[in-house]
């Protein structure tokens, strides 16, 4: 394929989506021993003997990746056998497992966490300044608008309008269940307190940032890096966060900033008793 067939075929997928399949593909390949393209009956066998390792939504994955692979390879696709979905049925019945699910983040430990990363942001140190400020308005975009971490990553700043005090008007160009990419635009209302779109205009300001990524990694020395943070460095990021105020943070991934939020709407079945 050309260079921007291949360059469009990737953006049609989700960078965390394209990352779990090629790590299912390698596996299969390199970590199995096996060969693309497969048969309905290696791919049973390849879940069967996995079963007690991996969990059924890791192996359903790898299946999707496997599925994906030969399809786009224009070979016919050996997940669909009937052996192979019985396996999995099979294993789904002998090693039944808990959801596992992350733990909600609480409105008192997020005002805990902001308060300390407030006295952080007038720090005299320019590192501790600028990840105070990043992580106060990554957190509260998170929370009030129960962003999933990969819509944190892609937020740009060319796509946010703010309105001081009153909101902020955000173009999400996809999320997980957009599945054409058509994207979205969405407010974020200012707050009485506990305010995202006064940490975002804090963040713009402390790191001069102007256009692409708005929530990007900061090395020891304060330098903000032109990239944007990947996805799968949020939950460190949230425990770090934590774990600079003297806060236990510990059990916190990215997706219990979502969880806290839903929580939160679902105790006080409103959500404008914050805003203006």
């Amino acid at each position: 394929m050309t260079a921007p067939v291949d360059r469009y075929l990737k953006a049609s997928r989700r960078e965390s989506t394209q990352r779990r399949y090629q790590q299912a593909i390698e596996h299969f390949e390199s970590g199995w021993e096996s060969l693309l393209p497969a048969s309905g009956e290696s791919v049973a066998r390849y879940l069967a003997e996995h079963a007690e390792q991996l969990s059924s939504a890791t192996l359903r994955t790898h299946l999707a990746a496997l599925a994906h692979w030969h399809k786009r390879h224009g070979f016919v696709d050996p997940t669909k056998e009937p052996k192979v979905r019985d396996v999995l049925r099979g294993i789904r019945a002998e090693h039944p497992q808990p959801v596992k699910r992350a733990p909600a983040l609480q409105l008192q430990a997020l005002e805990d966490c902001i308060a300390g990363l407030h006295r952080q942001a007038a720090s005299p140190v320019a590192v501790e300044r600028l990840r105070a400020c990043r992580d106060q308005a990554l957190i509260l975009l998170g929370f009030w608008r129960a962003f999933r971490s990969d819509d944190l990553c892609q937020l740009r700043v060319e796509h946010i309008q703010v309105q001081p005090g009153v909101c902020l008007e955000i173009f999400l160009a996809s999320g997980k269940t957009d599945r054409d990419h058509q994207g979205r635009t969405l407010t974020v209302p200012a707050l009485k307190r506990l305010c995202p779109v006064t940490a975002y205009e804090a963040w713009l300001a402390a790191s001069g940032l102007q256009q692409r990524p708005v929530f990007r990694a900061i090395d020891r020395w304060g330098h903000v890096s032109l990239e944007g943070l990947n996805s799968n460095s949020m939950s460190r990021l949230l425990r770090m966060a934590f774990a600079r105020n003297g806060l236990d943070g510990g059990s916190y991934s990215g997706h219990s900033l979502r969880r806290g939020f839903a929580t939160w709407v679902k105790a006080f079945k409103k959500i404008d008793l914050f805003w203006f």
